[in-house]
């Protein structure tokens, strides 16, 4: 089967992306003819390739448009409009997803439980809940932690203030204020369509974390202070699986997973990322449709526990989507 990969221009930007060349193999060991189309900051490239070769199925690895993560949705609206056969979520779960105000609200109303939240943008309130310090301030259409630092969780109005007008004026976009939860943070991937299970729990270690800091997946912590894999708080960090998890807390948060993942209408593959507290509440902190990809991912490695490799776990996606079209 022709596929292509399609993704976007940081991918290939300086030292490349390495998990194009893991699809590509793994694509081919399940026989399949992979072919990359990027994605840059203009459409007619885009549909001049995937007119001209037409795959039969196109692994959707495009993030943003232009640079933009709130743009991510319309580059499966362009597939759909294409009438192309796609990997991972529709527009509608990308857009919902990703957008954390409106996951939110979808959450809430399949009463899932997530941190009370307000929204503000240029001094009017979007939406508020019931908040109360600290709070964590985000934006809500960005993902891979961008915008988050350790200065982001916010204890008074002043620091509030001034987080809300920073994030506005490099994002152009309404800043999240959400109750700052205190527990463990949890990872759970998701497989599947309408019988879409649940991986093994991964959790985000803190236990060396910068005592002075507060334990959040900050971008320093997912990706170094300068996304080169250095800093006190990459180095603080480690994803592992936890062995000290209870088997029916276990099971309530891999349900509450699944139950997130059809919430927001999602397909294929997702990660879950959660806060658990001492009390064993369970707290969704946000929903990542087409998470990343790469061999030595949260994802890949949660599936890899489950006894799924690599290659066979990207086969899994693409029969997953094929599937989906065949219907």
């Amino acid at each position: 089967m022709n596929v292509a990969l399609l993704h976007t221009k940081d991918a290939v930007d300086g030292e490349e992306d390495p998990v194009l060349g893991q699809l590509e193999n793994a694509l081919r060991a399940s026989g399949h003819e992979p072919h990359r189309v990027m994605v840059d900051n203009t459409i007619e490239p885009v549909v001049r390739d995937l007119t001209t070769n037409r795959p039969h199925l196109v692994m959707n690895l495009a993030e943003s448009f232009g640079g933009k993560s709130a743009l991510e949705s319309n580059v499966a609206a362009l597939l759909n409009l294409l009438d192309l056969r796609y990997t991972g979520s529709s527009p509608a779960g990308l857009l919902v997803a990703g957008d954390k105000t409106l996951s939110k609200k979808v959450l809430v109303f399949h009463s899932i439980r997530t941190p009370q939240c307000a929204t503000v943008y240029r001094g009017m309130v979007d939406w508020a809940g019931d908040v109360q310090y600290p709070l964590i301030v985000k934006p809500p259409q960005e993902d891979a932690s961008l915008g988050i630092t350790n200065k982001s969780v916010v204890r008074d109005v002043r620091e509030l203030l001034e987080k809300i007008a920073e994030l506005q004026s490099e994002y152009q976009q309404p800043a999240l204020a959400e109750e700052f939860v205190e527990g463990r943070e949890f990872y759970v991937g998701v497989l599947g369509n309408a019988n879409a299970r649940a991986l093994p729990i991964i959790e985000l270690d803190f236990s060396k974390f910068p005592a002075d800091r507060p334990r959040i997946a900050s971008w320093a912590a997912k990706w170094g202070d300068e996304g080169d894999a250095k800093g006190a708080e990459f180095e603080g960090t480690e994803s592992v699986f936890p062995t000290d998890l209870p088997d029916e807390l276990r099971d309530r948060i891999q349900k509450v997973a699944v139950d997130s993942f059809h919430a927001l209408r999602l397909r294929d593959y997702a990660r879950v990322d959660m806060r658990v507290t001492d009390s064993g509440e369970i707290y969704v902190i946000e929903v990542n449709p087409n998470c990343y990809l790469e061999a030595k991912s949260e994802f890949a490695r949660a599936a890899e526990k489950d006894g799924i490799a690599y290659d066979a776990l990207i086969g899994q996606i693409v029969e997953l989507a094929s599937a989906r079209y065949s219907r």
